[in-house]
């Protein structure tokens, strides 16, 4: 590496929600930066202004500092280079294309709408290129004189890069080695817009190298426009500042057939945003990890897994350990399948690793947000601490803990009716005087005294251990009863026997 600072950029587009292929990518540009003490740039490429959402800028953000990856330079935090949106940057693009033009790299293209879709229809495989530009109302095919009374009227036109033919174009990508392209392959894409607004392809090269970005980091579905990018460099005359390039690999569906989109979570009913995105537009509530119950630490040691490991066979890593094993030698060249099932994995395992304090800010709004109000954060935590091992989502902690803040609204009957006798009746009442005749319940005792109590009454313990559960929780589950039942306390547990005898009975 070279001793040129390294400054990486992630730059999505405010479009919609974030998906997880491009939080993937941010990661990657986050753990190189920081593996460097470098820097991690957000920039946001806002040129295609039909497509720009309200409110997905600031999702964006809200996204990256979830995750806790959050840029040292950014809209909300300029840095040296801003400003860090582009189309706050739109009177810096036209110098460069129309430089471009004076040098003979690039044309003005007048060419309307209809016109080009005219040649959509009629030529079979139509590029805007090498084969056709000579035909086409340009400034390489009319004669110069036009082309000024063109410019002159402000007659509407883009400017398109001029690209070589019987050229080979060639640079090394980080993971992939070295890649080629043959020019008579490209068409010649816009560079400026009617609008003045840059494309792509002008406004990545013209920031890159204006923000100083020393590597860059993206989707191998970028590398067909690589070639245009690497020309650019080079007619601009800023090819020793270029950054080193690194495509990453496509974020796979679960089959393995094609990349993930948000129609495949969807159909297989798991979510591919980082946090819910509400799409006005289409009046839908589109779900996020972070709204199903998933942890940042979780989500981001799920995407660092996708196309990277470091080869110690271990899965669980926190940021700082990421950090400090991250190197691009040891991501994949091949896509890498999502499986959500083994990122509910990854959740369970930060969940039961993450400390009650940790976790309580999380799981009381799990809990408030289902009418349950918390009164007492120690007992809070003691419940969390003691349930936390049977939750893989957040969202399941209401499931696992509401019984133990309100008595059960139902009870499995079903469990307990059909073998339900006089004996059993007569077995809890005695249970509730010995619970009456305790001055608090300690677990171990209360296990000794009720399993005693089952033998003197000719009972097997078995038979009644299900119905004590089903009435201090509604079902068959929770941790061990008798540890429930402590931390309820002798009268609730008393209360809730009482309650659940008169259902039983009836």
């Amino acid at each position: 590496m070279s001793d040129k600072r390294v400054r990486v950029r992630f730059a999505p587009s405010p479009t919609g929600g974030l998906h997880l292929g491009g939080v993937r990518t941010a990661l990657f540009n986050y753990l190189f930066a920081k593996k460097n003490n470098g820097d991690f740039v957000l920039r946001i490429e806002d040129t295609d202004q039909t497509r720009y959402v309200e409110g997905a800028e600031q999702y964006i953000m809200d996204c990256l500092d979830w995750c806790g990856i959050t840029p040292d330079e950014s809209p909300a935090k300029p840095g040296p280079y801003a400003p860090y949106r582009q189309s706050e940057r739109k009177s810096i693009y036209r110098a460069y294309a129309e430089k471009l033009v004076a040098q003979g790299h690039a044309y003005y293209a007048f060419d309307t709408a209809e016109e080009l879709d005219k040649n959509r229809k009629e030529i079979p495989n139509f590029q805007y290129g090498q084969v056709y530009r000579d035909g086409l109302r340009n400034s390489l095919s009319l004669p110069q004189h036009e082309v000024d009374q063109l410019l002159d009227n402000h007659t509407p036109h883009v400017i398109r890069i001029k690209i070589p033919a019987d050229q080979t174009v060639s640079f090394t990508d980080m993971i992939r080695g070295r890649v080629s392209f043959e020019t008579n392959q490209l068409d010649d894409k816009v560079l400026l817009k009617a609008d003045g607004m840059p494309t792509y392809h002008l406004a990545v090269v013209v920031d890159d190298y204006l923000m100083k970005i020393s590597h860059a980091f993206r989707g191998e579905e970028w590398l067909p426009s690589a070639p245009v990018h690497l020309l650019l460099w080079d007619y601009l005359g800023w090819k020793a500042d270029m950054p080193q390039w690194a495509h990453l690999p496509l974020i796979l569906k679960p089959d393995g057939h094609g990349k993930l989109s948000k129609r495949d979570g969807a159909r297989l009913g798991f979510p591919v945003y980082v946090m819910d995105w509400e799409n006005t537009q289409a009046g839908t509530l589109e779900p996020g990890f972070e709204g199903v119950g998933f942890l940042p630490e979780a989500f981001i040691n799920v995407l660092a897994t996708l196309g990277w490991n470091d080869s110690s066979g271990h899965e669980i890593f926190s940021l700082s350990e990421l950090v400090e094993k991250f190197s691009i030698e040891r991501i994949s060249k091949a896509g890498a399948k999502f499986d959500f099932e083994k990122a509910k994995w990854f959740n369970a395992e930060w969940i039961k690793r993450s400390g009650a304090e940790k976790l309580k800010t999380r799981v009381e709004k799990v809990l408030t947000d289902k009418g349950i109000t918390i009164k007492d954060d120690n007992y809070l935590l003691t419940v969390i601490e003691l349930i936390k091992d049977r939750c893989t989502l957040l969202t399941d902690f209401y499931q696992q803990a509401n019984y133990f803040f309100r008595v059960p609204a139902e009870y499995d009957l079903n469990a307990v009716k059909p073998k339900w006798t006089d004996e059993k009746t007569n077995f809890f009442n005695a249970v509730i005087e010995l619970l009456k005749s305790a001055d608090t319940i300690v677990a171990a005792d209360l296990e000794a005294s009720f399993k005693a109590l089952a033998e003197e009454k000719g009972l097997k313990t078995g038979d009644v251990m299900l119905p004590f559960r089903i009435m201090l929780v509604g079902g068959k589950f929770g941790p061990h009863v008798f540890d429930i039942a402590a931390l309820l306390g002798k009268d609730e547990t008393i209360n809730r026997i009482e309650q659940a005898l008169t259902a039983f009975t009836a």
